[in-house]
């Protein structure tokens, strides 16, 4: 069965957008999985990727997805110090 993560506030899309792209190291957050794919090797195109093993695949969203926790770990570390 399929996961599927929604955004369960709206607003908070650009908000999570910019965090993507500031993880990646990109000026625009759709290039942020081209990016990290071409740092770990992983021939991610454009189109049709269906020939990607579930384990590519799932390198890029770990890299994607744990480093924006970790940044979002950071930011409320740094907030909670500053109370």
């Amino acid at each position: 069965m399929a996961r599927r993560n929604k955004i369960l506030i709206a607003e908070a899309r650009k908000g999570l957008d910019d965090l993507k792209a500031k993880v990646a190291g990109t000026e625009y957050p759709q290039d942020a999985k081209f990016e990290v794919a071409k740092e770990i090797g992983v021939p991610l195109k454009k189109d049709y990727n269906g020939l990607l093993t579930a384990k590519e695949n799932g390198k890029i969203g770990g890299r994607l997805g744990g480093g924006m926790v970790k940044e979002l770990v950071k930011m409320a570390q740094e907030k909670l110090m500053k109370e």
